[in-house]
């Protein structure tokens, strides 16, 4: 029989770096999860992706077990890398900090894909690229479609 589910919980990870100290400890902590547990399996199925944050999904149960689905990076996060930027723009409308190609769009739409309510490349291209215009970077080149 499937077991009971009490709640979820949203949480964004460095990965490989998961730790008991905020922001895990206390959101796990106060619906009775086991801190270490969680921070034990994170840690071994993101390894391969050190440093990076990674949007994680916790369902638990009324027995306290959980179960955790990690996400792909956020496209902002792609693309402050992929624009060699520290953070976008408080202005975005006026004041530009930075650009992407469309190459670099459709990479970063390819690697979101599972996470976006989109069908085709093409609008998951459209919907990163309007992400970087209101982060305050320009899409250089002709686009593609």
């Amino acid at each position: 029989m499937a077991k009971e589910i009490a709640g979820y919980v949203k949480l964004q990870c460095k990965g490989g770096a998961a730790n008991p100290s905020p922001p895990i400890g206390p959101a796990l902590g106060s619906k009775g999860l086991n801190i270490m547990e969680f921070c034990k399996q994170f840690n071994a199925r993101t390894q391969d992706k050190p440093g990076v944050i990674l949007p994680v999904l916790i369902t638990y149960f009324k027995d306290k077990s959980f179960e955790f689905v990690v996400k792909t990076p956020p496209a902002p996060i792609l693309l402050l890398e992929a624009a060699k930027v520290k953070l976008g723009s408080a202005q975005p409308n006026l004041k530009k900090v930075g650009s992407v190609t469309w190459d670099q769009v459709r990479t970063i739409a390819e690697t979101k894909m599972p996470d976006l309510n989109c069908f085709t490349i093409e609008s998951a291209m459209s919907m990163v690229a309007g992400t970087a215009r209101s982060m305050g970077l320009t899409v250089s080149g002709e686009k593609p479609f």
